[in-house]
Formats: C-alpha cells, structure tokens, sequence
C-alpha cells in the first residue's frame, strides 16, 4: 500500500549489457508519480495489454506495448491503489485495488472490478468486494484464477490498525473466492495461524500470494517473522491445515534498505507451471533478500516437484558475479511453454552511486539454467524523498512478454516497457 497518499549450479549466459532492447514510455508525460504497475495480457489476443498503476491510472494497448492509452478508473468504493490485473480464460479483465469509501473507512475493503471491452474504463464493473470487517484494514491482495472454471482466489493481509505501535493489534492473511466471475465473494476468512505486527516491515505478515495446483490444491505462500509460510487446501478453501508450514527463512527479512529508494521489499511470489511440458505441475517460489549482508541483495528461486512437499535449496537466480543490489523482483511463467521470467532492478554495472538498470532473467528448463540480459535502454538515479512504489511487474503469455517498470528523470516517475516478444 501507498503510506504517502539451497544452492543448485548450472550454466550461465550472462548477457547484461548485450542487445538493446527498445523501450516504451507507458505513462503520459504530465502525469504525477505512477508506481506500483499490474500488468496483463489478454490470452485471447496477445496484442491486447492492460497496466494498472497507483492510485487509479488504467493504461491499454493493442499492439503489444508499443503506443499506449491513458485513462483513470473509477468506483463508488473509491480508487486507492496497489493495483492487481489480470484476464481470466475467456478474456475477462479484472482490475483489483484499494479503497478509500467515503461510506466505510479507510482501506476497509478490497474491491475488484471487470470489463470485457477493455480500451477505457467506462466499460467496468463498479466493483465487488469480500465483506469488511468494521475498521480494520484490507491491504497487498494477489490472486489467481482457475483457468478451467473461471473461479477467482484472493489472499491478502488485514491489520487490525494499519502502522499501529499497539502489541495487542496485529496483521494476519486472509483468504476469499468469487464463483461466479467477480460479482460476489465469500466471505473472508482467516488463513495464517501465527500473527504479525501492524508497522508493514519485517515482523508483519505480508506478501500472501494463492496459486492453484494442477491437482486442484491451493497453495498460498507469504513471509513474515517466522520466515517464508505456506498454507494449503484441498477443498477450494474451505480447509486449510490446523498451522501454515514454514518453508525456509528469509535471512535480513523482507523490508530492507537499498540506497536511494524510500523503501523496498522482497516480498515473495508464488508460481505453478500449468504447461503440458517436462515441468508441468512444479511450483516455484520466488524472493529477494540480503543473506550476503546489507550491500549485497540477491534474487532467489525455490521450487517443488511433488505438490509442495520439499523445496529445494535457495538458487541465485541473478547471475552477476558482483556485490551489489538486484531488487524489487518480480516473477511470471509463460504456460504455453513453461519458460520462467524475472524482472528486476539492477546495480551491478553501476558506474556512478546509486545508478539503476533493470533485467530480464529467463529460464526454459525449470531453473537449471538462467539466461540474463539488461533490457533498459537507459539508466536512471532514484531519489530516496520520491515514493518509488513496492513492486514492479511482467507478465508473459503465448511468448509475447511485456515488462513494465518505473523509471526516475529529475524526480519525476513514469512507466516504461519494452519489447521482449519470443516468437
């Protein structure tokens, strides 16, 4: 949310600094600070892409991230960023965010939205919504949708006071599905047996993504103060186990300090290959973190061939051989072919303090191999007063693979992506 409005070796390419890739500016030139993106591409026609960006900007393009159009979403909940977007199988977008209901109270409630025409915003839905729970806060929701059945998973963290200094308030995630299509949701419901705080750092539980397994069990992972947690069901969410498991820990946290940005986090990501390749069914988790000490953060991967039983050992998925910052990652797969991709800020080729770049990372054989390349055409400065958001965002189908980060110029943020398509 907006607070200011195991180790496994293989083979390298490492490509940073090889062909360019050419970019394009997302954001309009007047527009004010457009952070946080979603992006999605629509499976139907892969030309079609959707952003979202905080607060309420909407952004489509229909030939495949090259020209742009810029719009502003409305809702009688309000508009009040961390924006989540994604199509479902018959190419329905849906448009997840914050709200800020003149009627309720403040990030009260999580509201999703939809549309089956998607070149402006007046096509969509005025929203839905899990029930609210008095004044607590709803805040950092991911979800997935079943691709055969079109049901919608949402997990998400509920303070009972946001930033509260109080011991007795806590934080904990939250799980709520749509049946049909967007228009109502169950009602939420608990999921995490172990609490956080309420301050949004390393002792709150946060991050919580949901996949569905091939086999029909959900998955749901996030961090906190115990380390990266997994809660399951076998039962559509009905169930879950009596208290989540801990995969492994997250060494320094998830809320840590990089030079120049206001804040960044290495939330985790979850992902399943849903492909009829070798790798189909595996589950693979996806964090950074600063185990090499507080100069050196890192991207890590871990995955699961047997229905989240056993994780590997962390893999480095960067593949510099520096001591430097690679930060704020982001993760997708392609499920046409089961390829891995990973977007990231990078500092490794840093010729002046603090200078950025941003990576590709890819891998087409379930992580035993990483292909990596620079895909910025320029690299930029951040300022640590600009609020830079928490995350960035990539989003891949049929090959086509649009990219979508947030770049500094004098202290002005705008958006940009480029052209990554495969085929």
């Amino acid at each position: 949310m907006n607070r200011c409005l195991f180790l496994i070796i293989g083979c390298v390419n490492y490509a940073a600094a090889f062909g360019q890739f050419t970019n394009y500016r997302i954001s309009p030139i007047n527009q004010q600070n457009p952070v946080e993106p979603s992006v999605a591409i629509n499976p139907l026609n892969t030309n079609e892409v959707a952003v979202g960006a905080v607060l309420d900007y909407y952004y489509f393009s229909t030939d495949g991230g090259v020209h742009w159009n810029s719009d502003t979403l409305s809702s009688p909940y309000g508009v009040y960023g961390d924006p989540v977007l994604q199509f479902d199988a018959t190419g329905r977008l849906y448009y997840f965010h914050l709200s800020d209901y003149p009627k309720g109270y403040w990030i009260d409630r999580i509201v999703c939205q939809y549309t089956d025409t998607y070149t402006n915003t007046a096509s969509f839905s005025k929203g839905s919504f899990p029930k609210p729970l008095g004044r607590k806060a709803q805040d950092k929701h991911w979800i997935d949708i079943d691709p055969a059945t079109g049901v919608i998973y949402m997990t998400w963290t509920q303070f009972d006071k946001y930033d509260s200094k109080n011991f007795m308030d806590s934080s904990r995630i939250m799980f709520s599905k749509s049946m049909d299509r967007g228009v109502s949701w169950s009602d939420p419901k608990i999921i995490s047996f172990y609490n956080g705080d309420c301050l949004d750092g390393d002792k709150t539980v946060e991050g919580a993504v949901p996949v569905l397994g091939i086999n029909g069990t959900l998955f749901v992972t996030w961090t906190g103060p115990k380390g990266l947690m997994m809660q399951q069901s076998s039962d559509g969410g009905a169930t879950w186990l009596p208290v989540e498991r801990c995969l492994m820990q997250q060494p320094g946290g998830w809320d840590f300090k990089i030079p120049g940005i206001f804040r960044c986090n290495g939330l985790p990501v979850l992902n399943v290959d849903r492909s009829k390749g070798k790798h189909e069914g595996t589950l693979y988790l996806s964090w950074s973190d600063q185990r090499n000490g507080g100069k050196d953060t890192d991207v890590w991967l871990s995955k699961s061939t047997d229905e989240g039983n056993n994780w590997s050992k962390p893999i480095r998925v960067n593949q510099d051989k520096t001591k430097t910052h690679q930060f704020m990652s982001t993760f997708t797969i392609d499920q046409s072919d089961g390829t891995l991709h990973f977007l990231f800020y990078d500092r490794s080729m840093a010729k002046q303090p603090n200078e950025t770049q941003v990576v590709w990372v890819t891998s087409t054989d379930g992580a035993k191999h990483f292909n990596q390349q620079r895909i910025s055409e320029k690299s930029f400065t951040p300022n640590p007063k600009v609020f830079f958001g928490d995350y960035i965002a990539i989003a891949a189908s049929n090959g086509r693979v649009v990219p979508v980060w947030v770049r500094l110029d004098r202290d002005k943020a705008s958006l940009w992506t480029a052209n990554l398509n495969r085929k």
